[in-house]
């Protein structure tokens, strides 16, 4: 019986304990109805800085953890194969501007063709009208005899050939005008060979300036992810940093308090590195799709265990006046004010980081 009362004695210990232990930490009796709270860690926007075109890493200028600014240079690929792309490019536009002078040149020698083309038409045209009048002479004095049947068959002879060179020099014009408009096309074929080298110049120039990585903004080198020597395929992962102007803590609420949970509601966060602070955030994001969801939700008391994902943004503002000091990963706890007129608790309403 002794025995007995012992282990009675016992489990009625253990399940004293069990039940304080589980009330500090699913209840906090400090805080007003209208607060909640969540634990969460401290996160940033990951940017992976990547080579836009295949090649070779040449330098990395940062470590691990190194600080960086906008604009920062922060790490060269080599761009020997990129500067010889340009020199052919510059050949290439070079070739091209000669090929317009002698477009050019050959237009207007197709030009002077064509005049002279013209101009025995005219001839052959004259030609014609002379022998077509002799022509009609020669048929009317046939008539009464006034001239040989030999005269009337040389008129007519050369009235044929007349109309016959000019024909021949008509064609010569269609063929002028043709070579004119082969060089008039050469011309534009060799403008656009020049926009095309111009073009291509142009792409080379932007990949060879983009050849230097350089920090898109403000933030912090978390992993050298190739090194120097490395062959990267274009897109290829150099560094990856985090945004230290755009710094959130992730938490997660009920569903009772992530329905009262408002988009701009104010927050609190302290943490665990540095408890005597308290960072003011604001809520910039409220999921509405539940994170733990039961395997049923018919009752109430199953909805009741759905959690919510909430994001905690703090102000660009604050976070430029400690760049240096901002780190990702620090866990802490969000207090969220989830009705306006709850004042803060006392703990949360002293020490708080203000912007200057």
């Amino acid at each position: 019986m002794k025995i007995n009362g012992w282990l009675v004695a016992a489990a009625i210990a253990i399940a004293g304990f069990g039940g304080y232990f589980a009330w500090r930490h699913f209840a906090d009796p400090g805080l007003p109805a209208g607060i909640a709270s969540g634990n969460g860690r401290i996160e940033a926007t990951d940017i992976d800085i990547a080579a836009k075109v295949a090649g070779r890493l040449k330098d990395l200028f940062v470590r691990e953890g190194d600080f960086v600014t906008a604009g920062q240079t922060l790490a060269q690929m080599d761009i020997a194969q990129l500067r010889a792309n340009r020199r052919q490019a510059e050949a290439q536009l070079r070739r091209s501007e000669i090929a317009i002078d002698t477009a050019n040149s050959l237009v207007n020698q197709r030009n002077a063709e064509l005049a002279a083309a013209h101009t025995v038409v005219e001839q052959r045209q004259a030609e014609l009208d002379r022998a077509n009048n002799n022509l009609a002479r020669s048929q009317q004095l046939i008539r009464t005899n006034a001239v040989a049947q030999k005269v009337l068959d040389d008129d007519t002879t050369a009235q044929r050939g007349a109309s016959a060179a000019l024909d021949n020099a008509q064609a010569s014009v269609a063929a002028a005008e043709a070579a004119l408009g082969q060089a008039k096309a050469q011309i534009v074929d060799a403008e656009a060979a020049v926009e095309a080298a111009k073009a291509t110049i142009e792409s080379v120039d932007v990949d060879i300036a983009e050849s230097t990585l350089t920090a898109p903004r403000d933030g912090r080198i978390q992993f050298r992810v190739a090194q120097p020597g490395e062959v990267l395929a274009a897109g290829g992962r150099v560094l990856n940093m985090v945004d230290v102007s755009d710094v959130f803590m992730t938490f997660f609420l009920p569903t009772q308090q992530a329905g009262r949970a408002r988009i701009g509601a104010d927050v609190r966060i302290v943490l665990d590195a540095a408890p005597n602070f308290v960072i003011p955030a604001r809520i910039s994001f409220v999921s509405d799709v539940a994170q733990f969801t039961p395997k049923t939700v018919e009752t109430e008391e199953e909805r009741l265990k759905l959690m919510f994902r909430v994001r905690a943004q703090i102000a660009p503002e604050l976070l430029r006046q400690h760049l240096d000091r901002v780190k990702t990963g620090l866990p802490g706890v969000a207090y969220v004010q989830l009705d306006p007129s709850v004042p803060w608790p006392d703990f949360l309403d002293k020490n708080v980081v203000a912007v200057r």
